[in-house]
């Protein structure tokens, strides 16, 4: 007995798995601006292990650093600027992008990754109650 001979009725017909739509929200994206450059792996572990995505800006705005520091501020949802170990350029570029971005952002002098986390989850709770 052949393929052939086999009839199509008894072929299984193909059916497309139906996707449900995610209903988990996308990660809150944050960016931290300056002080962390020997630091950066124990920042981005603490994102990552909380939930969230973290870009880091060395907060140097010589060169192309003012262009790639607008790059992040309009990728991200939240910005966390360090002035202790910011120039004053970078943290006044840095708050001038996110303000006229509609960018919220949070000053802080010095900051640790637990603090860090700690500061986005306030945020992240504050946005829940406002909305």
């Amino acid at each position: 007995m052949n393929s052939a001979s086999i009839s199509s009725s008894k072929r299984p017909k193909y059916q497309p798995e139906l996707v449900q739509p995610s209903t988990q929200s996308p990660p809150l994206r944050i960016g931290m601006i300056g002080g962390v450059e020997r630091s950066e792996g124990l920042f981005q572990q603490a994102a990552r292990s909380a939930g969230y995505e973290l870009e880091i800006h060395s907060g140097h705005t010589a060169g192309r650093g003012a262009q790639t520091l607008a790059a992040l501020v309009n990728r991200v949802d939240l910005v966390v600027i360090v002035t202790d170990v910011n120039s004053h350029n970078a943290v006044v570029a840095a708050r001038k992008l996110a303000v006229s971005r509609g960018v919220r952002h949070l000053l802080v002098r010095r900051c640790s990754p637990s603090r860090l986390i700690s500061l986005i989850e306030t945020q992240a709770t504050g946005t829940a109650r406002a909305a």
